[in-house]
């Protein structure tokens, strides 16, 4: 079954953080659009992605927009990950049992990442690394806070358009 695409409307979800704080979808797009990015903390192309997800964190996150990780890995290979790659966006753990939500989104790879609009309606589903998804969803960003466009990536950058996820 492929992740759930653009036009479907998100499953509802509520997990628990690293923080121990609980976050729920819906109370999420009450603030306004939500980022959700599922993935493994072994998983190469989520270790590539990831350092560019903070950045989007990083220019909107005290706008009406919300980027949250969603680990299928333990507490502590979680804790590990996030600060060896910098994360300080919200990351959930889906229960590692049985992936619930990770099921309920259809993944069979990650990193996958979905785009969620304030109606619940998933707006982007991107499996991977698509650099013109990331470019998307930086615009996205900018549209729904209406400013400016953040340099996503640096021009001595040598970012690759397309990675499996």
């Amino acid at each position: 079954m492929p992740a759930l695409a653009a036009g479907t409307l998100a499953p509802d979800f509520i997990l628990t953080g690293l923080d121990g704080q609980k976050f729920s979808l819906q109370e999420g797009l009450q603030r306004g659009p939500v980022i959700v990015a599922f993935f493994k903390v072994s998983c190469p192309t989520c270790q590539y992605a990831f350092p560019f997800l903070q950045r989007l964190y990083e220019a909107y996150e005290n706008k009406p927009v919300t980027v949250i990780g969603i680990s299928q890995n333990d507490r502590k290979q979680t804790a590990s990950f996030i600060r060896e790659f910098g994360i300080t966006f919200p990351i959930l753990l889906d229960d590692i049992q049985s992936y619930p939500v990770s099921n309920a989104y259809g993944l069979t790879n990650v990193p996958s990442i979905f785009w969620i609009g304030k109606d619940g309606e998933i707006e982007l589903s991107t499996v991977g690394w698509v650099k013109a998804d990331f470019e998307a969803m930086n615009r996205r960003l900018a549209e729904s806070v209406q400013s400016a466009e953040i340099p996503l990536f640096n021009p001595e950058e040598d970012v690759r358009d397309f990675r499996a996820g």
